[in-house]
C-alpha cells in the first residue's frame, strides 16, 4: 500500500475543496474525487511518479482511505509503489508532493523519477 501523510492529506483535501467550489460556482454538480497515485515510463531515471485527482476508479484498481482521502492505484503501478510514502513539503526552496519509495534503487535530483 502507499501511505499518505497527514500533511499530504490536508493539501489534497484543500485542492479537492477548491475544485469542488469551482465546479459549484460554474453550476456543475460536484463529483466524488479520488487521489490517483501511479507510475509511468519516462523521466530522468526511467520511471516517473504520477499523482492526480480522478473522478473514477478502474475495475482492478486498489482502493483505500487514509486521513479521509480515497486513494486509488492500478495493480501495475502498485508493484513499483508498494511501501511508498507520499508527503507534502512547503519550504523556502519550493513546495510540492514528495515520494519516499523504498523500492527505488536510484532517483533523479528533482525527485519526480526513479529507477529500480
Amino acid at each position: 500500500m502507499v501511505t499518505l501523510t497527514e500533511v499530504a492529506a490536508r493539501e489534497v483535501n484543500n485542492i479537492i475543496e477548491q475544485q469542488t467550489k469551482a465546479s459549484q460556482e460554474a453550476g456543475e454538480q460536484p463529483t466524488k474525487l479520488y487521489l490517483r497515485v501511479g507510475v509511468k515510463g519516462g523521466g530522468c531515471s526511467g520511471f516517473s511518479y504520477s499523482l492526480d485527482l480522478s473522478e473514477g476508479k478502474g475495475e482492478n484498481d486498489e482502493v483505500w482511505t487514509q486521513h479521509g482521502i480515497d486513494v486509488v492505484c492500478d495493480p501495475k503501478s502498485m508493484l513499483y509503489l508498494d511501501g511508498t510514502t507520499v508527503d507534502f513539503k512547503d519550504e523556502l526552496m519550493g513546495r510540492g508532493f514528495v515520494f519516499n519509495n523504498p523500492n527505488a534503487t536510484s532517483s533523479c535530483g528533482c525527485g519526480s523519477s526513479f529507477s529500480m
